[in-house]
């Protein structure tokens, strides 16, 4: 590799995006400089101006230049509806099927002990806060004055993120709020022969 401390500190910084390892990160490092100095150039304002521009919605906790974002602040959306997700590409993803009409709330994360990532290391609290919020006595609100009237629980079919959906299931129960779990299931067009066999147990499970 060339003798460079702005080469290498460049193919370490590439190295933090997910999925890059050394090989790729000294790849890209070389083409930028080699063939693209404007891209570069183009990257390193855009990345700058995103992080000093971007923050989290005050309502929804979902990445946005603005206070509030823009789903939140359509009032198209079924107010009715939560749908709780991991990350705001999960609720991108939701998004694309244009089958939700209802708002969202965005862990920006799922518990996970070993890795050391507990109930207040993600946006618990503030998501019981929002669905259950407190009238003027400083007491929850009553199911019937609550805006929230159903949460979804859309976390990844992982170890962490059932966890995730059981610790918030089990509180928002005891809050009385109604509470719903995305299914799982065989993908559409798949064959059962390809199918591995914990999807097909689910779908079983799951039946309609």
């Amino acid at each position: 590799m060339a003798d460079s401390n702005a080469l290498e500190g460049l193919t370490q910084a590439l190295r933090r995006l997910p999925g890059v390892g050394v090989k790729s990160a000294a790849r890209m490092a070389f083409h930028l400089l080699q063939h693209d100095k404007p891209g570069a150039l183009q990257i390193a304002r855009a990345l700058d101006h995103a992080v000093q521009s971007i923050g989290h919605c005050a309502l929804c906790n979902t990445l946005t230049e603005s206070e509030i974002c823009s789903t939140c602040a359509n009032a198209g959306r079924d107010r009715s509806k939560l749908c709780v997700v991991e990350t705001p590409a999960d609720q991108a993803a939701l998004e694309r099927t244009l089958a939700y009409r209802g708002l969202y709330f965005v862990l920006m994360g799922k518990l996970s002990p070993l890795d050391g990532i507990g109930p207040h290391d993600i946006g618990l609290q503030k998501l019981f806060e929002r669905v259950v919020p407190k009238n003027a006595q400083g007491e929850p609100a009553g199911a019937g004055s609550r805006e929230v009237q159903e949460v979804i629980l859309a976390t990844n079919f992982t170890a962490e993120g059932e966890a995730t959906a059981h610790v918030i299931a089990q509180a928002l129960k005891s809050r009385g709020v109604q509470v719903t779990r995305l299914a799982r299931g065989v993908p559409v067009g798949s064959e059962l022969e390809y199918v591995d066999l914990g999807t097909i147990a689910h779908a079983l499970v799951d039946r309609r």
